[in-house]
């Protein structure tokens, strides 16, 4: 089993930055997969962006590339995503997610582990 906790969201003003940290306990392994994702009111939940082994992969949806940075700390066990010059459109709950494999998938039903979610709510 892996539990997965988010912290970091909170309500910034467009063009501002978020860090949004989450940590992982339980049976993880640095070599498989850890992803984003978000879910807008009345959308589905859709991917951020993923990243595989000691950073050396990773990927990001076209939406976010280039504002957006995913990494991660093996040794705290804790996957980040860096949030930079965010949108209204960016709003959302944002989810941390762990897949038990080695190839980085955008679907959430590749996903074994979900973390509870934290709002980011960016205003205009």
């Amino acid at each position: 089993q892996v539990q997965l906790v988010e912290s970091g969201g909170g309500l910034v003003q467009a063009g501002g930055s978020l860090r949004l940290s989450c940590a992982a306990s339980g049976r993880t392994y640095s070599g498989y997969v850890s992803g984003w994702f978000r879910q807008a009111p009345g959308k589905e939940r859709e991917f951020v962006a993923a990243v595989r082994g000691n950073a050396d992969n990773t990927y990001y949806a076209d939406s976010v590339k280039g504002r957006f940075t995913i990494s991660r700390d093996n040794a705290k066990n804790t996957l980040y995503l860096q949030m930079n010059s965010l949108k209204p459109e960016d709003t959302a709950v944002y989810y941390c997610a762990y897949r038990a494999g080695a190839i980085i998938m955008t679907k959430t039903t590749s996903y074994d582990y979900w973390g509870q979610g934290t709002q980011v709510t960016v205003s205009s």
